[in-house]
């Protein structure tokens, strides 16, 4: 049985990956050349059964929320919309020319995300995803669409362009509802602006509505967040995720303006998501993974029973591909062998692409080692259980011990779960397999706090 909660919130609010990749990128080192990224791709996409999933990165967003952690350009002039769009198909032109196999292999996955893909005007994301589908014309059975739209931003125009190209999936930037929440974080987005373009998006045709929320920012309290998961059960998304806030001011500076005193942490932060968490399972959401929730009909909630649930860098998802390509500005590809990052700055990221280059900022060749942890991390991360060898928990044996102790985990002889109670310690657990935290640590910090 778990010990004390409180206690335990408060022993394990350390900082930890949030393990949508390992080794997690700060402890990437063995950066690809490029041909020896085309490689590790052409490698991960020659057998006719490989999948292929694909990821645009479109960077742009009118204001800057001080929440986010993501690599945004913040500008007004969207006549930046489609030269952003030509270095992106032309990136992917260098992809078809080095790695022939994409011209003829399916894709699974199409998923723009940002930066704000609908701050795009419609017919710079038409250009978009007509260039693609040229490019790589072929689609699985199973292809899935899907698009992040802030709605401040997001008309009827844009819904129509993109559910004409096959996009059937759309998320929400919602974070909060409440004035005051989105007041401190630089977001005013009145409910009815929700509700109206979720109305829009059903009209159009789209099959499936997520939101993304936030717990844990600036002047929230578990009264906004018993009205807030109220609010979401009456629009009644498909899926939701609910994520913790990254609080990581030494990387995202507009999070230096939250005082300490602002900010809920460990035993108050969590307490936050049970409301949203209670309120949800009583109306009827199943809850996936660490952060998210789905309706049962979903196939989120279908891949959580059915054992099939995948987590990538685009943190959770119902399938799993064989390759992940990521085109755009800090966009991440991932293959069995291999990490790839591109250039985070839009300005050489542009360049390089005009030079013909991949342009690669860093990246990570996997070894055996990593593979094995990898795989343990990603299964214990989406099924609560996983098996273990002898040589997993080398140097971690006391963090273990610690574990079991407290009642968090429960391990046999070659498995370890975590408790039904335990999953606010998930992040922590996983921290067991990952032997780049027991080297010698990097000077300041590195990651957010686990809680």
């Amino acid at each position: 049985m778990i010990g004390d909660l409180s206690a335990l919130l408060a022993k394990y609010d350390v900082a930890v990956p949030r393990y949508t990749s390992y080794p997690a990128v700060p402890h990437w080192r063995d950066v690809p050349d490029a041909q020896t990224w085309l490689a590790a791709l052409d490698d991960a996409i020659t057998p006719p059964s490989s999948s292929l999933a694909v990821y645009v990165h479109l960077p742009f967003c009118e204001t800057l929320c001080t929440f986010c952690g993501c690599n945004t350009v913040i500008t007004r002039n969207h006549d930046r919309s489609e030269p952003y769009v030509d270095v992106v198909l032309a990136e992917l032109d260098i992809y078809r020319q080095g790695v022939g196999r994409l011209r003829e292999r399916a894709v699974s996955q199409l998923h723009l995300g940002g930066g704000t893909p609908t701050f795009l005007p419609p017919a710079a994301l038409q250009k978009l995803l007509s260039g693609l589908s040229e490019r790589l014309p072929n689609r699985s059975a199973e292809y899935e669409g899907s698009v992040e739209v802030d709605p401040r931003v997001t008309t009827a125009e844009h819904l129509e362009t993109m559910r004409s190209h096959g996009l059937t999936r759309i998320s929400l930037g919602v974070q909060d509802f409440d004035s005051e929440v989105l007041r401190m974080v630089n977001r005013p987005q009145p409910l009815e602006l929700t509700s109206r373009l979720c109305e829009t998006a059903r009209a159009a045709g789209y099959e499936s509505i997520n939101f993304d929320l936030i717990y844990g920012l600036p002047a929230q309290t578990p009264a906004t967040m018993a009205r807030l998961a109220d609010q979401v059960i009456e629009l009644r998304p498909d899926r939701l995720a609910a994520y913790s806030f990254a609080r990581v001011p030494w990387i995202k500076s507009a999070q230096r303006k939250f005082k300490d005193e602002d900010v809920p942490a460990a035993e108050a932060k969590r307490a936050l998501y049970e409301v949203l968490r209670g309120r949800l399972l009583a109306a009827g959401y199943e809850e996936i993974g660490m952060d998210h929730f789905a309706l049962p009909h979903d196939s989120l909630a279908r891949a959580a029973r059915q054992g099939t649930l995948h987590r990538n860098f685009m943190g959770y998802t119902d399938r799993r591909t064989t390759a992940l390509l990521g085109l755009g500005v800090s966009a991440i590809s991932e293959t069995p062998s291999c990490y790839h990052q591109n250039e985070k700055v839009i300005t050489v990221y542009e360049r390089r692409v005009a030079a013909g280059e991949i342009p690669t900022l860093r990246g990570h060749l996997l070894s055996s080692d990593d593979r094995h942890r990898a795989d343990r991390i990603r299964t214990l991360m989406t099924r609560g259980s996983v098996a273990v060898a002898p040589g997993d928990f080398t140097g971690a044996e006391h963090a273990l011990a610690e574990l079991i102790a407290d009642g968090i985990v429960d391990v046999s002889i070659n498995e370890l779960t975590v408790t039904p109670e335990s999953k606010p310690f998930l992040r922590n657990v996983a921290s067991l397999f990952d032997a780049y935290l027991r080297q010698p640590a990097h000077d300041g910090p590195t990651y957010s706090k686990a809680i």
